[in-house]
C-alpha cells in the first residue's frame, strides 16, 4: 500500500480558503497568533536582512540562539540544559519529522492521544510509522494515562502535547511524572510537545518533561508564546545518545533552520512583551469561554493554549455538516472535530480565539441569532 494513501488533509484548510473569500467572515478557525511579535525582534530580523546575512548556519543552528533557549530553561523551570543538546528546526513540523526518524523505524507504533494534533499522525504514515491513537476524554482531563497506554501492545514511543491542541488542557505534575516513568520501565521513548507552553491562564503550571528525566525529547518552537508562525523555526531537546543522529537528519532534510529567524529570535525572549501578550490571550479565553459555555456543552475549561473544544451535540452529530451550515449562513468559520482524529470527535468543533475580542463578539452574535432560528 501507497504509505500516502493514509495521510489526510486538514479539512479546516478548505474552510480557511473559503472565509478567506468573504469579506465579513469571522476566523475562528486558525491557531494562529494575531499579535506582531516583539519590536526588538522585527528590528534584529531587518538588521540581518539589511546586512545581507543570508548564509548556512551549522545544521545545529547558531550558538548564540541554543544559549539563549538554555537560559530560558533556567528561568522558566529551574534546570540546566547544554546548548549542545539543542537542534533549531525548521518549526516544530521539521522537529517531529526528525523525533520519529531517530527513535522509531519502519513499521515500529508510536502511541498519541485522540484528539489530538493531526500531524502527528501523518508525519507517522510519511515515515512508514504505525500511528497507535490512545482514546482519551473528559474524564482524565483528555490526558493520556500508564494505563490507558497499558492498554496498547509493541508500543515504542509516545507524543503528548501539553497545554493540548484542541482541547486547552496541560498534564498534571503527577501524570506526567508516572507517564514518563513508565515509558522509561517499557524502553519507550517519551516525546513531548510543549509550543504553547507560556500561554496558561490559571494558576497551574505546566511542566517540562525535562523537569522529571533528561531521556526525553522535548520540542518547542517560536510560532506560538512567541508570536513567530511565519518565522518557521522550532527547537529541540534531545538526550545526548540522540543528538548525532538528529543533527545528521537535520543535514540531509533541511540543512538548517531559516538563517533570519534564528538571528531575529535572539531578541524573542522579550520576559515583559510576553507578559502583556498573555494577559491578552486571557482576557480573550475568558471572554469565548464565558460567551460560549451557554451555547455549547464544554466539557472542560481550556487552561492553555487558544482553543475551545465545545460539544454541539445538542444541534448536530456531523461536525463537518455544522461548520459548513455556520460559513454558508452566517460566515463564522470554525474547525470540524474530525480534524483531530476519530474518537467521538464528529460532535465537536474547536474555536481558536486568536482574534481581538470585537472581532469574537460579532461571531458569537451571529451564532446566537442562527441558532434561535
Amino acid at each position: 500500500m501507497d504509505r500516502l494513501s493514509n495521510v489526510t488533509p486538514f479539512i479546516v484548510m478548505d474552510i480557511v480558503k473559503r472565509a478567506g473569500q468573504m469579506d465579513d467572515a469571522i476566523h475562528f478557525e486558525v491557531g494562529q497568533p494575531d499579535i506582531t511579535p516583539s519590536e526588538k525582534v522585527i528590528k534584529a530580523m531587518a538588521e540581518a536582512v539589511y546586512k545581507g546575512n543570508f548564509p548556512y548556519t551549522e545544521s545545529m543552528g547558531i550558538l548564540p540562539l541554543r544559549q539563549k533557549i538554555s537560559g530560558h530553561y533556567k528561568n522558566k523551570y529551574g534546570i540546566d540544559i547544554a546548548p549542545e543538546c539543542i537542534l533549531l528546526t525548521t518549526g516544530t513540523s521539521g522537529a517531529f519529522l526528525i523525533a520519529y526518524s531517530i527513535a522509531l523505524n519502519a513499521g515500529e507504533k508510536l502511541a498519541f492521544s485522540d484528539p489530538g494534533y493531526p500531524c502527528y499522525k501523518n508525519f507517522a504514515y510519511i515515515l512508514d510509522i504505525t500511528p497507535q491513537t490512545v482514546d482519551v476524554k473528559a474524564d482524565t482531563d483528555y490526558q493520556i494515562t500508564p494505563e490507558l497506554l497499558e492498554q496498547k501492545k509493541d508500543i515504542k514511543a509516545v507524543q503528548i502535547s501539553s497545554p493540548a491542541n484542541p482541547t486547552g488542557n496541560i498534564y498534571s505534575e503527577a501524570n506526567m511524572k508516572k507517564l514518563i516513568s513508565y515509558c522509561k520501565n517499557n524502553n519507550i521513548t517519551f516525546i513531548s510537545d510543549e509550543i504553547y507552553h507560556g500561554l496558561i491562564y490559571s494558576d497551574t503550571k505546566e511542566n517540562s518533561a525535562l523537569e522529571f528525566s533528561d531521556d526525553v525529547i522535548v520540542i518547542n518552537g517560536f510560532s506560538k508564546y512567541f508570536c513567530l508562525p511565519g518565522a518557521r523555526l522550532g527547537w529541540m531537546i534531545l538526550p545526548k545518545k540522540y543528538i548525532r543522529r538528529a543533527e545528521i537528519v537535520m543535514q540531509n532534510l533541511f540543512i538548517a533552520a531559516p538563517v533570519i529567524s534564528q538571528y531575529g529570535a535572539l531578541e524573542a525572549f522579550d520576559y515583559n512583551f510576553l507578559q502583556q501578550y498573555k494577559d491578552e490571550y486571557k482576557k480573550r479565553r475568558d471572554f469565548l469561554y464565558n460567551e460560549l459555555k451557554d451555547i455549547f456543552k464544554i466539557d472542560t475549561m481550556p487552561v492553555g493554549a487558544f482553543y475551545i473544544w465545545a460539544d454541539i451535540s445538542e444541534y448536530s452529530h456531523d461536525c463537518y455538516a455544522f461548520a459548513e451550515e455556520l460559513l454558508e449562513n452566517t460566515g463564522v468559520a470554525v474547525t470540524p472535530g474530525t480534524d483531530f482524529g476519530i474518537n467521538n470527535t464528529s460532535k465537536y468543533i474547536r474555536f481558536a480565539y486568536t482574534r481581538n475580542i470585537e472581532h469574537m463578539a460579532e461571531g458569537v452574535k451571529r451564532i446566537k441569532d442562527y441558532l434561535k432560528k
